[in-house]
């Protein structure tokens, strides 16, 4: 979305990914997926 080329934009998400493991790696913490909280109409 932003005009990067394939690789470019690859590399990014790629980043994305490893920013969230090395943050889970410093505090020590588990991934856990969390579904998405919506309140009834």
């Amino acid at each position: 979305a932003e005009g990067k080329r394939h690789v470019q934009a690859v590399l990014a998400l790629a980043r994305r990914r490893v920013n969230v493991l090395w943050a889970l790696i410093r505090d020590r913490r588990c991934y856990r997926i969390t579904p998405p909280v919506t309140e009834p109409a």
